[in-house]
């Protein structure tokens, strides 16, 4: 064991630590900025399938030492659904939340998903909100529309659609699906609102 942690301990000194895959190349440390791409496709799991599970070692030292929120979201999601580890899904809501405490986007939105269709937790739409808000206000796509939608379906409050819609409004994306989802949850929102507040929702107060 303690032979272990002198290996994490060394492979984290390093910036440029690499694990060889069974062919022989190397394969760099994810970055946090490639994890979080990762998250937003979704592709995480699949990434480590794809590279053997061979920076699994670091990938543990990084979420239970250092306590950084992307690889202890990275972590979590491991082993909540059994990759590269064995399976154990109330230590991966714990690492997960633990992700979303120290406000992690991704983290966020996944567990207001989950507890909003019930996935590996209680379902509970209520307890949802504040995770979707949360992430929904720091820019995640995912998180305003499944907000958007919780709301529409008559869960949280009448007062977060001027938030809700502001943020579809401002929302970036070239997936012409997730547009026309935007439009039509601004126009189911915009039949439950008085127009001086849709206006205000629009309403840009700096311009860059």
């Amino acid at each position: 064991m303690k032979l272990r942690v002198l290996i994490a301990s060394m492979m984290l000194a390093s910036a440029s630590v690499q694990a060889l895959t069974e062919v022989g190349e190397p394969v760099p440390i994810y970055s946090e900025a490639q994890l979080i791409n990762m998250f937003d496709t979704n592709s995480h799991l699949d990434k480590l399938k794809a590279d053997n599970c061979q920076l699994l070692e670091d990938i543990v030292a990084r979420a239970t030492r250092i306590d950084s929120p992307a690889y202890e979201f990275l972590y979590g999601d491991m082993l909540a659904w059994g990759v590269c580890v064995d399976r154990d899904v109330e230590l991966g809501i714990y690492y997960m939340e633990n992700a979303a405490h120290q406000g992690l986007p991704s983290a966020l939105e996944q567990l207001g998903r989950y507890y909003a269709t019930g996935t590996l937790v209680q379902q509970d739409r209520e307890r949802a909100i504040p995770y979707l808000r949360e992430a929904a206000s720091m820019g995640n796509l995912n998180a305003r529309i499944h907000l958007a939608e919780l709301l529409l379906g008559d869960y949280g409050s009448p007062l977060d659609y001027e938030d809700a819609y502001r943020w579809l409004y401002n929302s970036v994306t070239a997936d012409k699906m997730a547009h026309r989802k935007i439009a039509a949850l601004r126009r189911d929102l915009e039949l439950r609102m008085p127009e001086n507040i849709i206006a205000r929702a629009k309403r840009r107060d700096v311009f860059w």
